[in-house]
């Protein structure tokens, strides 16, 4: 899959761009605050209609502007594709595949797939739980289109279910419809643990490769998916993992309502990681979470290749920097055989270490 064209209306500091893009790497250079970023965020958003960094839609449109634009001309499963996304202020978003609309933001993930790797991500490792689960549930929900429903279900359950209980005291009353969102959670709950768990199996045995590699054969990386401590087997069937998480349920039942908290599910997942036995959140150096990370999110580009039998875009947003030169290397050399995008201050020796096309961003402009 690549892109071909990419044209961007009023798009953060964007007011106009049209550009074509190398089939193999582009290498995107510019100052800070050039918007080199803003354009790999505009690539992220049509292989998935959502953005890694804002938290609101209204954030993509250009200060002082109602509206805005991203569409792109793509080549996915040996056919074109025309991707059309409109923003407005106060309006539902207009996304066109082929001039026909979508039903939904996660059909544009049929046509692009994309793996984002940005200097945050160098702190997955070291971050909360809800750092992991973030990089689990992006993954999965450009790979499956049921977990992605399952997930947007959950929240919908959990934030409902958490307002009842938070209230409760005042309205008890709301109490009882507590066993309606119960079930809801349970139905999405099983899903989501069902594909965490499988993902999570991929991870360990590809990220567990990369990072042997990476450190010269000096370490080994452990991945462990952390779900509710009453679900025996995560790889068991989904009707397994509902019976028990129903069973789960009512036992906390009671505590949830004295706490007035929603005490446990998959929200509350995490993915535990070890650098040769030991508790990487704790006890790894700063040189061993950025390889673990690297790890995970080279695993993720592999799990999605797997899955797909699709290479995804690779976007890397100034990560190089934040690598020293031997993981610089590493990964330069694990790039190839799919579209690349790499963003750096300085072009530095990267326009000489990869072919493809070399662009200069300067004030939202290619110069």
């Amino acid at each position: 899959m690549r892109i071909d064209a990419l044209a961007l209306r009023n798009f953060r500091n964007y007011d106009a761009l049209n550009v074509t893009f190398a089939p193999d790497c582009n290498v995107i250079v510019g100052e800070n605050a050039q918007g080199k970023t803003n354009l790999l965020e505009a690539i992220v958003y049509l292989s998935s209609a959502r953005s890694p960094r804002a938290r609101a839609e209204k954030e993509l449109i250009s200060f002082g502007k109602s509206e805005c634009s991203i569409k792109a001309n793509a080549f996915a499963r040996n056919r074109d594709f025309l991707l059309e996304i409109g923003l407005a202020a106060g309006r539902r978003r207009k996304i066109l595949i082929n001039k026909v609309p979508a039903k939904k933001g996660s059909d544009l993930s049929d046509v692009l797939g994309a793996v984002y790797f940005c200097p945050e991500d160098l702190l997955l490792i070291r971050d909360g739980a809800a750092a992991r689960r973030k990089f689990m549930d992006d993954a999965l929900c450009q790979l499956r289109a049921r977990y992605a429903q399952a997930l947007s279900d959950y929240h919908r359950a959990y934030e409902h279910k958490t307002r009842i209980l938070r209230d409760s005291e005042e309205y008890p009353s709301l109490l009882d419809t507590l066993p309606e969102f119960d079930l809801r959670m349970a139905q999405s709950g099983a899903v989501i643990i069902y594909y965490r768990a499988r993902f999570c199996e991929r991870l360990k045995e590809y990220a567990g490769i990369a990072h042997r590699e990476c450190s010269g054969g000096r370490e080994e990386l452990g991945v462990e998916y952390q779900t509710v401590s009453t679900i025996s087997d995560p790889l068991a069937p989904i009707e397994t993992i509902y019976d028990q998480l129903r069973a789960h349920q009512a036992s906390h039942a009671a505590a949830e309502r004295a706490s007035r908290m929603c005490l446990s599910g998959p929200h509350k997942d995490d993915i535990a990681v070890t650098i040769g036995g030991v508790n990487a959140r704790q006890f790894s150096s700063q040189g061993q979470t950025r390889t673990a990370a690297l790890a995970f999110k080279l695993a993720e580009r592999e799990i999605y290749r797997e899955i797909t039998s699709r290479t995804p875009l690779l976007l890397l947003d100034d990560v190089l920097s934040e690598l020293d030169p031997r993981r610089q290397e590493y990964v330069l050399n694990r790039i190839s055989g799919g579209q690349v995008f790499i963003t750096c201050c300085e072009e530095d020796r990267l326009g000489t270490l990869l072919s493809g096309k070399v662009f200069h961003i300067a004030n939202g402009k290619v110069v």
